[in-house]
């Protein structure tokens, strides 16, 4: 079996030989280059498994090389060498698509991890994407083009879109088809997380270090090891916390609360939020030196409104999905409900899609879920309503010119006595979105596309806490 081959790209003799001597403990054969022009000629004549190259060259730098790889040798991952302290070399380099960086003096276990996550990459050219991301406008192709690419890279990315469009599926696919797919991956909802709570979460603690603490605890930081911690909802986190998370990523360690020591961690980390992260900086809501950390590469994940095309493709999964959960026969849309469904705008996102097709596929007593059983529109009353605790979540008071005109029907309902209607609407929705959810009150927000805080405060409330 072929050993897998190295470039090394440096001006340093020192360098080069214990780039070598590293490597071919390894197993692994290398192939070296002291300046551009070389490492253009070495790539020409044969294209390695691996490329490490050096920022400072004798007639240019290491981005150049990076850059004429990605143009020429797109399936060759490269890895950066940079001075300490380095930061903005490094997430430049990241930019243009190198895999990883590593700093001088070189610390050889960690040169050892970064080599082997990347001839992983090189060795893995799987698509997972085809079977879990469904769509394929064009919107979905770019995406999936973006995640095989990211994928490659060990660059922190940051994936933003609105609730319910799948940002956690697009971080699971980011993991699964990269390097560390063999791996966990962990998924964290900062907004979750009580804030006197969430640096035990991240980093762990010492037993003894907080009233309660009666045990050690690793933390979420150091359960990813080796793999991937997918950080959701990022802005929720408070200030304080962002200091210590940016110190982590600029170190790659973490401290336990309650410990002296400092814990070195393997992870490729990934964030994801609804929110505006670049409004939430000039906001001073987000420290804007985590902002670039964690934003190195950004990712949109469209809304369902910009792909309506995929709804028939999109719908006919999720029934699938509902059939093979409940047991139950797998139901059908007629051409008049898959057109009803595209006109609708779908604030909620496939969430609310899921959710549609769920009611729809209970209620019905066809094969086929049509609209004049008024399966879909009633579902849609319930994404009304949803919207209503969305929309006053955000501002509580209107205007008179962007009020909602009600029905002459519902105006019966409310009898003069709005609020007493609202709040029993509300109720409902709260107690149904629970019972689903079995009073998981995360997934229950998660689903009604709201923040837990928003759930929590909304179950006191109406008197629904206990």
């Amino acid at each position: 079996m072929n050993k897998p081959t190295v470039l090394v790209v440096d001006d340093e003799p020192d360098i080069l030989q214990l780039l070598e001597i590293t490597l071919s403990r390894m197993q692994l054969n290398t192939l070296k280059a002291s300046s551009l022009a070389e490492a253009k000629a070495s790539l020409e004549k044969q294209p390695p498994d691996l490329c490490l190259t050096d920022m400072k060259l004798p007639d240019g730098n290491g981005l150049t090389l990076i850059e004429h790889m990605q143009n020429h040798f797109p399936d060759v991952p490269v890895a950066m060498i940079t001075a300490h302290g380095s930061v903005e070399s490094a997430i430049e380099a990241l930019k243009l698509g190198a895999f990883d960086f590593v700093t001088k003096p070189l610390a050889l276990e960690k040169l050892r991890e970064l080599v082997a996550h990347a001839l992983k990459t090189a060795q893995s050219s799987a698509d997972v994407t085809e079977d879990i991301l469904v769509g394929t406008t064009p919107v979905m192709g770019k995406l999936r083009a973006q995640i095989r690419k990211v994928a490659r890279s060990q660059a922190p990315v940051h994936i933003h879109g609105e609730s319910g469009t799948g940002k956690e599926v697009v971080a699971r696919l980011i993991h699964h088809a990269g390097p560390r797919r063999d791996q966990p991956f962990v998924a964290v909802n900062c907004g979750a997380i009580p804030p006197d709570l969430v640096e035990s979460e991240l980093f762990g603690h010492k037993k003894g270090a907080f009233t309660g603490a009666t045990a050690d605890k690793s933390g979420l930081f150091l359960a990813a090891s080796g793999g991937t911690l997918l950080l959701d909802e990022v802005a929720d986190l408070p200030l304080p916390m962002q200091v210590k998370l940016l110190r982590v990523i600029q170190e790659k360690s973490v401290r336990p609360v309650g410990s002296e020591t400092e814990i070195p961690i393997d992870v490729r980390l990934l964030s994801a939020t609804h929110k505006n992260l670049a409004q939430e900086v000039q906001h001073r809501q987000f420290r804007d030196d985590l902002y670039y950390r964690i934003n190195v590469i950004g990712l949109h994940v469209p809304a369902l409104r910009d792909r309506l095309d995929d709804i028939p493709i999109l719908a006919a999964h999720i029934l699938m999905k509902i059939a093979d959960d409940q047991g139950v026969p797998q139901r059908g849309l007629t051409e008049a409900a898959l057109t009803h469904l595209k006109t609708h705008l779908f604030p909620g996102n496939i969430r609310e899609l899921e959710n549609i097709l769920a009611r729809a596929s209970a209620l019905t007593e066809n094969n086929d879920i049509d609209i004049d059983i008024h399966d879909l529109i009633q579902q849609e009353d319930f994404s009304a309503a949803q919207n209503v605790i969305q929309e006053s979540d955000a501002d509580a008071s209107t205007t008179e010119n962007n009020r909602v005109k009600a029905p002459t029907t519902l105006l019966h309902e409310v009898n003069g006595d709005l609020e007493s209607y609202l709040a029993g609407k509300e109720r409902q929705i709260l107690t149904e979105a629970l019972t689903a959810h079995r009073w998981n009150r995360t997934s229950a927000a998660r689903s009604l596309g709201i923040s837990f805080r928003s759930l929590r405060y909304r179950l006191k409330k109406l008197g629904l806490e206990d």
